[in-house]
């Protein structure tokens, strides 16, 4: 069989097609959107020990010589290489840097010194390692559409500056890569080494238990012991993988020295093999050209696997820049057209407050409530419910209620409840709801403040002028609101105090309260005649005197004398009443000591016949009233009239304060939903217009921020290629079973792979 180049390339139709390709292409998108990318593109991750030939591998993946080398450490920050074929076999080869965007490095020698100053610059010169990536795409006909990650050499003794802890930092470092489901991960180990030992496959083991992501590479193998060869470990039997093992022979330091190139590096590798009879059966695991076939293989077979979630995270990402983009708006110049945006801005947020208000906003919160729901909250669980609690006899005792009884008497004494003190009193609780009613249509306003802001969010963060102007006019709108909102609000509280209707259907009105009230006097003085008495204490006599003193009729200065002519027929009236009641008292020794059981009107006679006139002037004359003092209050005692009294008024200021506060219950809300709310959602729009849009300040409210120009540039880049990179990927599932036919090896008598010159051709 002729020698050809290895592998044949394909027709153009099927390479435009191929689905590395396209993943490459995401991968700049990727690049461009930086490390928080919602995207989790498929690539390679190259892990082993230090001076394990992963440099070389990569190397020779790629066909130049272009990382750094050395005996010590090389690889101090992980390398994100890109590999893209380039079309056409005559194309130049070159790189490029994402630190450097545009500019191409031709040779490679100056990549390689890019690679280590980029690396001295972030990880410092002496040994120390850093997790910040570099970034670099090749571009070639000679190469496959691969993304591989050069990873820092696993090490295990700190070397010049490095820290005490640096094979944990390096460990970590790779375990981000390589845990995440998109990443294959190729495990570097020496032939000379022993496999169980192998730094590479125990962490790789660590992210991938199973061994599905995992690629075995058997480097060194002219390196090996004489009589022995790396047979078992290329078939899997001393620690398996799904994915099997691929050996390859490196450039040695001497070849390395001597400029020896990759070609002629691949050339030696080929005859090797054929050299060593132990291979010949293991044509397919053996060569840089076999390990990039299969590389290219389990990539399009593991992009398959992934390219549902990778299409559902791509129309995430489209969607969300989209969403971010139309946010940002388009540009217009034009008077006309600024005025039009004007109106289309004004016109969208004043629809987004009622719709808020109404409850129709299409981003309703699920984990609290907002808009129009916090203000029947506040109405209802609030206002309403702070109105209930309240107790309407709060600070109101029964001595105040039977002095402001006594009060409204005048002169006279109480013979049935008076209305003055129930209309006095019912005013007093009534101007009580004022305060919360007022402090309600507070609250609302500072919740229509609270959604006017959040309306704000979107095409206004374009125009910080006119944010600022459109938040000064809302909110001087609704202050103008809130005005006719708590006059109509005192005017509701006046009017329920400025006209008392006791002839509301609900008022329970004076004959019955009088009633319920006899009822529970009623009740109360029976229950206390069920309580026993000390017998004693009945029936041990009163004074006389202190009975007069009791009834205000002696004085504490007459010395014990009988009062005159007005105090005895005072007295014998409280007798004449106190003998109707079958009640008799007994006098004290100082009016007679002789008999006590005589009745006062025969005390009294007694004494008027038997003592001068003379001496009875002279008595009265003694007789002298007490100042009244500054402050009166009412006597600590009630009588009967006063418990009923009391409990009459408290019955009536119970009744009618229900029916007030129910009143103020339902009217302040409407009241405030009308001339606050509602007066808002009709009115802001036209307000809007009068205030904002006028052609002198168009173009400074609509002068929008530099850096908001420069991400609406970025966004319309970022989503263009998105948009192709989901039309494409909505092809791939067809395309991809063809580009892994389209693979093929030309082989010899031996089987194994030719590779007469480094052309790595789908």
């Amino acid at each position: 069989m002729a020698d050809s180049p290895l592998p044949s390339k394909p027709n153009s139709s099927l390479l435009g097609h191929s689905v590395i390709p396209i993943v490459n292409k995401l991968q700049d998108i990727s690049a461009q959107l930086g490390a928080n990318t919602p995207i989790e593109l498929p690539q390679v991750a190259v892990v082993g020990s230090q001076s394990s030939g992963k440099s070389s591998v990569l190397e020779a993946l790629v066909g130049r010589d272009f990382l750094p080398r050395g005996n010590d450490i090389c690889t101090r920050r992980p390398l994100m290489l890109q590999l893209v074929r380039s079309e056409g076999c005559g194309e130049e080869e070159f790189g490029e840097f994402l630190h450097l965007p545009k500019k191409r490095f031709y040779d490679f020698d100056a990549i390689r010194m890019e690679i280590e100053a980029e690396t001295d610059k972030e990880a410092g010169g002496n040994k120390g390692v850093s997790d910040k990536p570099i970034r670099l795409k090749i571009f070639s006909p000679n190469v496959l559409d691969i993304t591989l990650v050069d990873l820092p050499g696993i090490t295990k003794v700190p070397v010049c500056d490095q820290p005490s802890n640096i094979e944990a930092q390096i460990r970590t470092m790779i375990t981000t890569y390589i845990n995440r489901p998109s990443c294959l991960i190729l495990a570097v180990t020496p032939a000379n080494a022993d496999l169980a030992n192998s730094d590479a496959l125990q962490i790789a083991r660590s992210a991938d238990p199973d061994g599905s992501r995992t690629i075995g590479v058997i480097t060194k193998l002219d390196i090996m012991d004489r009589g022995t060869d790396a047979r078992n470990f290329l078939l899997g039997k001393v620690i398996p993988l799904k994915l099997g093992y691929v050996g390859v022979v490196n450039r040695s330091q001497e070849d390395i020295m001597l400029k020896r190139t990759i070609k002629d590096a691949l050339v030696a590798e080929e005859k090797f093999f054929r050299s060593r009879p132990v291979y010949n059966e293991l044509a397919d695991r053996c060569g840089v050209p076999q390990l990039a076939k299969q590389l290219n293989q389990i990539l399009v077979k593991h992009i398959k696997m992934l390219l549902p979630g990778l299409k559902s995270r791509i129309h995430a990402a489209l969607v969300s820049v989209a969403k971010e983009h139309a946010s940002l708006g388009e540009i217009t110049e034009s008077k006309a057209g600024m005025g039009v945006l004007l109106l289309n801005i004004l016109s969208d947020y004043c629809k987004e407050l009622s719709s808020m208000i109404e409850g129709k906003n299409q981003e309703m919160s699920t984990s609290e409530l907002s808009g129009g729901a916090r203000i029947h909250y506040i109405f209802q669980s609030i206002f309403v419910k702070t109105l209930e609690d309240v107790d309407p006899f709060e600070g109101l005792t029964d001595d105040e209620v039977r002095t402001i009884i006594q009060n409204s008497t005048g002169p006279r004494s109480a013979f049935l409840v008076h209305d003055v003190p129930f209309e006095v009193l019912i005013r007093r609780q009534i101007a009580r709801l004022l305060d919360p009613s007022i402090q309600c249509a507070k609250f609302i306003y500072d919740e229509l403040v609270k959604m006017s802001r959040r309306c704000m969010a979107n095409e206004l963060q374009r125009f910080p002028v006119l944010r600022n102007r459109v938040d000064e006019v809302i909110r001087k709108f609704l202050r103008e609101n809130l005005q006719p909102s708590e006059t109509m609000i005192r005017h509701i509280v006046g009017m329920e105090m400025d006209y008392i209707n006791t002839s509301h259907p609900s008022f329970i009105g004076g004959s019955k309260a009088l009633e319920i009230a006899k009822q529970e006097v009623k009740a109360s003085n029976a229950a206390a005649a069920m309580i026993p008495k000390n017998k004693d204490e009945s029936e041990k006599p009163q004074p006389f005197e202190n009975t007069l003193k009791s009834r205000g009729l002696v004085s504490n200065q007459v010395n014990g004398v009988v009062p005159d002519q007005g105090a005895r027929r005072l007295a014998e009236e409280v007798v004449s009443s106190g003998n109707k009641s079958g009640r008799h008292w007994k006098f004290p020794a100082i009016f007679n000591g002789s008999d006590s059981r005589l009745s006062i009107k025969e005390h009294l006679t007694s004494k008027l016949i038997n003592e001068p006139v003379q001496h009875v002037e002279h008595a009265y004359s003694m007789i002298h009233l007490k100042e009244p003092p500054s402050t009166l209050r009412s006597s600590e005692i009630h009588s009967e009239d006063d418990t009923v009294n009391i409990i009459v008024t408290r019955l009536l200021l119970r009744s009618y304060y229900d029916i007030v506060r129910k009143n103020i219950e339902d009217s302040v809300p409407k009241a405030i939903m009308h001339f606050l709310v509602n007066h808002t959602k009709r009115e802001l729009h036209n307000v809007f217009i009068r205030k904002l849009y006028r052609d002198n300040l168009l173009e400074e409210m609509l002068r929008e921020p530099e850096e908001v120009s420069i991400k609406r540039k970025r966004t319309s880049e970022t989503l263009h290629v998105l948009q192709q990179a989901f039309q494409t990927l909505d092809e791939l599932p067809l395309e991809a079973d063809t580009v892994e036919r389209g693979y093929s090896l030309p082989t010899d008598r031996t089987g194994l792979p030719k590779s007469p010159g480094l052309q790595f051709h789908l």
